[in-house]
């Protein structure tokens, strides 16, 4: 069974820095995300990396933000670093592995990030 568990969200000042994990159990996934739904706005993607570790980011975290990945571990993570009051939403953990055509996406229950200016 999959499941896909964040950790590490909180409080932070403008100028901090957090580091979320996704602890990922029941499978690799081809690709694993991060995205973020700040309140009355849509989920965005933050970044994503693939197994091979090629990642892609959003422009508004280019910079700042890095995803990573521990396959042996079964975890992905995001340092954000010099983070905004725009950067405040919930982060989203997401693995996507390719099924019988089509991708197969899971979700995690999400993590509270809140930037205070």
């Amino acid at each position: 069974q999959v499941q896909l568990v964040e950790s590490g969200g909180g409080l932070v000042q403008a100028g901090g820095s957090l580091r979320l994990s996704c602890a990922v159990s029941g499978s690799i996934f081809d690709i694993m995300g991060w995205y973020r739904q700040a309140p009355g706005k849509q989920r965005e993607l933050v970044a994503t990396i693939t197994r091979g570790g090629t990642t892609v980011n959003a422009d508004s975290v280019k910079g700042r933000f890095t995803i990573s990945r521990d396959d042996a571990k079964g975890t992905v993570y995001l340092e954000m670093n010099s983070l905004k009051p725009e950067d405040t939403a919930v982060y989203y953990c997401n693995a996507k592995i390719w099924g019988v055509g089509s991708w197969d996406d899971y979700w995690g229950q999400g993590t509270q990030v809140t930037v205070s200016s």
